[in-house]
C-alpha cells in the first residue's frame, strides 16, 4: 500500500510536471544557482515510461546532479531504482530534452560532492540523517559523450 508521503510527493511532482511542461521551463523552473529536472525514466517492471520532478543542487559541468534522498525516507525513491535498472534517460532542463547516462557517484565521487551539496541545499544533511541508508548522488552524462 502507498504511503500517504508518496502519494503527496506523486501529486506534487504531477502538479510541477504540468505547469513546467505547458510553460517550457519558464515557470517552476528552478530557483537562483539549482535547475529543475524533469527526469524521464523507464519503469523497471512496467516498461513505460515514468517522469519525476527533482532538482540539481549543484552545477557540476555538462553532467547533472541528482539526489536521491526521498526525504530521508528508509527506501530509495522509485525513480532511482527504475534508472539502476535503466540508466539511460530523459532530462529536461528549461525546456531542452537531453538524452543521458545515469549512474550512482562512487564513493570518491561522493565524497566530494555531498559537502558542496549539503552547503547549498542543507535539507540533504537532514535527510541523510532520518535514514540509515545512504542516499545516492546521481550523475547524469552526455550519452552521446559515452
Amino acid at each position: 500500500m502507498e504511503s500517504l508521503m508518496t502519494k503527496a510527493a506523486r501529486a506534487a511532482s504531477n502538479a510541477h510536471r504540468i505547469v513546467f511542461d505547458s510553460t517550457k521551463g519558464r515557470v517552476l523552473g528552478g530557483i537562483p544557482g539549482t535547475k529543475v529536472v524533469r527526469l524521464t525514466t523507464i519503469g523497471r517492471k512496467s516498461g513505460q515510461p515514468r517522469v519525476t520532478m527533482l532538482s540539481t543542487p549543484i552545477p557540476v559541468g555538462d553532467r547533472v546532479i541528482l539526489i536521491a534522498s526521498f526525504g530521508g525516507e528508509p527506501r530509495h525513491p522509485q525513480w532511482y531504482r527504475n534508472l539502476c535498472a535503466e540508466p539511460r534517460v530523459t532530462v529536461n532542463i528549461s525546456g531542452i530534452d537531453r538524452e543521458m547516462i545515469a549512474r550512482t557517484a562512487d564513493p570518491s565521487e561522493r565524497a566530494q560532492l555531498w559537502p558542496r551539496i549539503v552547503c547549498r541545499s542543507p535539507n540533504y544533511g537532514f535527510y541523510q540523517l532520518r535514514t540509515s541508508r545512504e542516499i545516492p548522488v546521481v550523475i547524469l552524462e552526455n550519452a552521446t559523450a559515452i
